[in-house]
Order: structure tokens, then C-alpha cells, then sequence
């Protein structure tokens, strides 16, 4: 850590976690020289609007020495834009995130085959072997697989690579926080394995759209992300499309048809995403630009074959059943993935939109209804480009403004 720390700190608590701070620090040049030019030049600059002025004049960097400290004591590193170890590929997503906490190995950020592996909390037992095989198998190769640290698929994607690997994990919560017992001591070996990071202050505890929120993280690091067992309105989708959106690979691991848990993988298929049924068909699109990075052997062997050469010992490693018995009694908010359709009366609320959104997404905001309504309908209303419909609607997905009901159609949350 550094004496620059501590205005990369002011900005990220003062304008908040998904905010679009690229242009604001092309104009002023880094953290330090935007605070140092003040207030005055905030306003003739025209980046920066009256309420983001407002929010920079509430907080000075020097109320961020406790936080350092915190980091200090716990050996929890902070890497800031200027850090030779902040994520390169993270520096070209529409929001990269101000600041990461993170507990491990922080050289581990800039491997250069990161693949995002995530899906369901809820997962089949079908799903989780899957899962562990498949990134076993893409660790033993040489990526470094990255998810969410949560329950279910996350879970079984950490466990997996760390057979063969490394693993980072991406929290919607602070480092410290109390949160997912189950999953303690799976956070610890990942620090020792890779890292565990986060955007969010020490102790934040985990809400409703920190989650989402950390989507763009997990998507923004890797090459491309792979989605295991989804419905219709699971989470992982919001992955998916943040990875289409910054011109990412999309795979599917195929599903059942006649099972709900399956729709969103399967219609990722439908609408273009690459199906996986061995490693090799996720290897082969990156081999040819890192061939020194990735080892093909054993990546060609079709994963149900492999399933039942190992069936007996995928069940018992690395605390695997454990976990599957433990979520059963996992009942906090943040691990229910269905979306609530508000009543007509909630409909008429009016709602505070932050700061952040963009002018597409307010746009695409007003036209949203309780009725689920096509993407096509509504880019026209709001007279966006289909593109431009399309990451306006992941953006208020990540904000929990509005959700996915079926195909492609979306509601006002």
C-alpha cells in the first residue's frame, strides 16, 4: 500500500461501488490530482455532475488512514488502478471498480487465462460434478478459474481448480464481513490458493444488489465465462451478458430440457453461447494466443465419461458433500435467486435512480413496465439501438431496477 491509497479510497466510498469513474480520471488524470483540484474545477471541468460534487465535498482523503489500517492488521492488500497488480483486463470494462480489497496472492490478478466459471446456488448434484470436473480439468490446463464464492456452482468451481491450480473468488461483501458460514473455511484455502477479493469496503455486509453489482467483476476479469445450471432469472445471466457486452466468450454446459434449473443455460445455447462437453471446447478458442500458457492433454476426454471414471471420489473431496448437505438450510436473502414482480401499487412508487445510470439506461428506465415487455418494444419506446437496449437493461439489472421474466422480455422492479 501506498500514500495514493487513500484518495483511490475517497473516491470509491464517495461516488459508491459500479461507478462510471473511467472519463472522470481520463479528464483529471488519477485519484490524488482530482482531489487536489477542488471543487471550483470539479464544476468547470463538466464531468462531473452536481451531485457527485456534492458526494466528493462530503469526505476528505485523510478519514481513510483507519481503513488502511484494518487492511494492514489483517494482511488484506489494496489494489488501486495505478498498481502494477490491478487486473489489466478490468481496465477495460465500462465500470472498473476504483479499489479491490484483496486476501492472498494479488500477482495472481494478471494471469493471463482467467475463465469465470459460475451457475446456481441451488445446484443439482449433476451440476456440482460437473462443475468440479470441468474446472479441475481447465485448472490442470492453466487457467485460474474465477467465481463468486458462493454456495452451490462457486463453490464446487473453487473446489475444483484448486485440485489442479489456482482460483480467485469475487465477493459482493466486505472482507471481515459475517457472512455464508458454510463457506468460511473455502474462502481461507482460497486465499491461500489464489485470492479472495472484493470492491467493497472491510465489514460491508452483503445486500440484495451487491451481488449483481460484482457480476461485472467476475466477467471483466476472465477471457470468457462459462454457466452452469441456470433458470430463467438466475443471476449468472447477468454474468453472461456483461460478458457479451465487453466482447467476452460465452459458454453453456447443456441441461436437461424438461427441467426449469436448465432454461437459461439452454437458451444461452439457443442464442449463440458455445455448448461445453469437454474442456477441450473451451481450451481450443485460446490456445492459439497462449500456447505457453495452456496444456491441451486430457482436455479432449468428454466430461460424462470422465464423471463416471471418478463418480465415487468427485463426492468426497475437498469438503464437496459437505457443502451440497449445508445449503440445503441456507436460507439468507441474498442466497434466493427468484426476483419478485412488485405489485401495480409498488409500480407507482417513484424511485430514487443513482447517480451512476446512465442516460440509455434512465431512458430505458422510463419505458419499463410491471408487464414484462420485449427488449425489441422497448429499445424502440426509448429510441435506443438493440446494443444499446441491451446494456442499458444489464445495467439495471446490476442496480435491481428492473429483471428478466422470460425470453426476452423485462420488467420494471
Amino acid at each position: 500500500m501506498n500514500d495514493e491509497s487513500i484518495y483511490w479510497l475517497w473516491l470509491a466510498r464517495t461516488l459508491g461501488a459500479g461507478a462510471k469513474t473511467a472519463d472522470i480520471i481520463n479528464y483529471f488524470g488519477n485519484a490524488r490530482m482530482l482531489y487536489e483540484k477542488g471543487s471550483r474545477e470539479w464544476r468547470l471541468s463538466g464531468i462531473l455532475t452536481a451531485s457527485q460534487i456534492n458526494k466528493l465535498s462530503l469526505f476528505s482523503p485523510s478519514q481513510f488512514g483507519e481503513t488502511l489500517r484494518v487492511c494492514t492488521e489483517n494482511g488484506w492488500r489494496i489494489i488501486t488502478p495505478d498498481s502494477e497488480f490491478y487486473p489489466k483486463r478490468l481496465r477495460n470494462i465500462q465500470s472498473p471498480p476504483s479499489v479491490l480489497f484483496v486476501w492472498g496472492d494479488e500477482r495472481v490478478l494478471n494471469d493471463e487465462v482467467m475463465l469465470s466459471v459460475v451457475g446456481t446456488r441451488k445446484a443439482s448434484n449433476y451440476s456440482m460434478r460437473v462443475t468440479r470436473l470441468l474446472s479441475s480439468k481447465l485448472a490442470r490446463a492453466g487457467a485460474v478459474i474465477v467465481s463468486g464464492g458462493a454456495l452451490g456452482v462457486d463453490s464446487a468451481a473453487h473446489a475444483g481448480a484448486m485440485e489442479s491450480g489456482k482460483t480467485i473468488a469475487v465477493l459482493g461483501c466486505g472482507l471481515g464481513t459475517d457472512y455464508l458460514r458454510d463457506n468460511a473455511a473455502l474462502r481461507r484455502e482460497i486465499s491461500k490458493n489464489g485470492a479472495v477479493i472484493t470492491e467493497y469496503f472491510p465489514f460491508t455486509p452483503a445486500s440484495r444488489s451487491t451481488f449483481p453489482m460484482r457480476n461485472r467483476i467476475i466477467s471483466g476479469m476472465s477471457l470468457g465465462t462459462i454457466v452452469v445450471e441456470a433458470g430463467e432469472r438466475s443471476g449468472s445471466l447477468i454474468t453472461a451478458r456483461l460478458a457479451l457486452s465487453e466482447g467476452r466468450d460465452v459458454f453453456a454446459v447443456p441441461g436437461e430440457v424438461i427441467t426449469s434449473a436448465f432454461t437459461g443455460t439452454n437458451r444461452l445455447i439457443h442464442d449463440g453461447a458455445k455448448p461445453v462437453f469437454t474442456a477441450l471446447d473451451v481450451l481450443e478458442e485460446y490456445y492459439y494466443t497462449y500456447p505457453d500458457k495452456i496444456d491441451l492433454s486430457g482436455a479432449d476426454k468428454p466430461l460424462g465419461e470422465a464423471l463416471k471414471n471418478a463418480a465415487s471420489q468427485s463426492a468426497d473431496s475437498h469438503g464437496n458433500e459437505h457443502t451440497v448437505r449445508r445449503r440445503k438450510f441456507a436460507k439468507s436473502e441474498q442466497e434466493k435467486e427468484p426476483v419478485k414482480k412488485p405489485d401495480r401499487a409498488e409500480e407507482q412508487k417513484p424511485k430514487n435512480l443513482p447517480d451512476s445510470l446512465s442516460e440509455n439506461a434512465k431512458k430505458l428506465y422510463s419505458v419499463l413496465k410491471n408487464e414484462p415487455r420485449h427488449i425489441d418494444d422497448l429499445s424502440e419506446e426509448a429510441g435506443l439501438s438493440s446494443a444499446d437496449a441491451l446494456s442499458s437493461l444489464t445495467e439495471l439489472e446490476l442496480y435491481s431496477l428492473a429483471a428478466l421474466s422470460e425470453g426476452k422480455h423485462y420488467y420494471k422492479v
